[in-house]
């Protein structure tokens, strides 16, 4: 009698992968039971367990995260810490670490901080401690700079965090965006077109301190000798933006922006176009990220690209490496920023 191929039916066609429901189905029990198996729940009776293990071996089932799992006697799950799941770069990094996770047989969960307050920051950060494996927190703001700073010190984490200085997870490992350098060759750009200086919407500080985004924009105004403006402070979107920008449309002294992220941008020139301001003409703008619809607006907008999805990978590289012991801590990994100059940055228009 010829052997029994899981993967394949009567047919000789290949057999969708096995689900929960027929594990469930061929154990004889709920798939709620099933579930509490696969989450090492301790009110499930030996013998059930066992025929829940015996299911997901015969079905083929430990072929995914779950049951590698339950054969390694250990979690193979990450959860990411996020205060945001919806902007670009947030999202770019979750999908990073979900392409990388999911290469290395690993489940993925998300916990999202609703709060920056410290009581609800400690409980996301326990619940995510309780699921076991390892965690990935993404620090650009205070509740992710909180979270980062909360984990328990036996608990694997890495870090995503706007700049290598003072990290809020102390010599735990880390991955980062070179904010800083990033709005320093932007400005820098704007500069060598001949503005006398460069105006600048922020984005909200991950902490009390001066965001590495305003930090570079300040330097390279001071090295050229530039005159420096107020900042203009923004939220995460377009509306923040098209605030700030209908302020600055005010006033015929800015000829150039530069905004803490491609959203904010997005409202400043539709607030210039409101204002009877062309772009470039009378004002250059330039963004921060390279969001996909970046390249797409009218006049296509200049930015500094930044790596999210590669950070993401990266992160989840470096806490894969911890949780299997296979490789040393490694420097922590940069996305090295690019400045991609589009028509929405031009000289400043002659005035007589």
């Amino acid at each position: 009698m010829t052997g029994h191929n899981p993967g394949m039916n009567v047919t000789g066609h290949t057999r969708r992968p096995a689900s929960i429901r027929d594990v469930a189905t061929a154990a004889g029990v709920s798939y709620q039971t099933v579930s509490r198996v696969i989450n090492g729940h301790p009110s499930v009776k030996p013998s059930t367990r066992e025929r829940v293990l015996a299911a997901i071996d015969e079905l083929g089932f430990r072929r995914n995260a779950t049951a590698l799992a339950l054969a390694s006697g250990r979690s193979r799950a990450v959860t990411v810490l996020t205060a945001n799941t919806t902007h670009y770069g947030y999202a770019s990094i979750l999908r990073g670490v979900e392409e990388a996770a999911r290469a290395a047989s690993y489940a993925v969960g998300i916990g999202v901080l609703e709060s920056a307050e410290q009581p609800a920051v400690a409980a996301e950060v326990q619940r995510a401690a309780d699921a076991g494996g390892g965690l990935i927190v993404i620090a650009y703001d205070p509740a992710g700079v909180r979270a980062l700073a909360a984990v328990p010190a036996e608990l694997p984490v890495v870090g995503v965090v706007e700049t290598p200085a003072s990290p809020p997870g102390g010599d735990r490992p880390w991955v980062w965006t070179d904010d800083r350098e990033a709005a320093h060759e932007a400005t820098r750009h704007l500069l060598s077109l001949g503005h006398e200086t460069v105006h600048y919407v922020a984005i909200p500080s991950s902490t009390r301190r001066t965001s590495a985004r305003t930090t570079g924009w300040r330097q390279a105004l001071k090295e050229a000798g530039a005159p420096e403006p107020r900042p203009v402070q923004g939220s995460w979107g377009p509306a923040g933006g098209h605030a700030a920008g209908r302020e600055l449309a005010k006033d015929p002294a800015v000829t150039a922006i530069l905004c803490g992220n491609d959203d904010l941008a997005l409202g400043v020139l539709r607030a210039l176009h409101e204002a009877g301001r062309s772009v470039p003409g009378e004002v250059s703008v330039a963004g921060f990220d390279d969001a996909p619809h970046s390249a797409y607006l009218t006049p296509s907008l200049t930015t500094v690209r930044l790596d999210f999805t590669g950070l993401g990978r990266a992160a989840f590289a470096l806490l894969h490496g911890v949780l299997e012991k296979s490789a040393q801590i490694a420097p922590h990994p940069v996305s090295v920023p690019e400045l991609v100059v589009r028509e929405s940055s031009g000289p400043p228009s002659a005035r007589g």
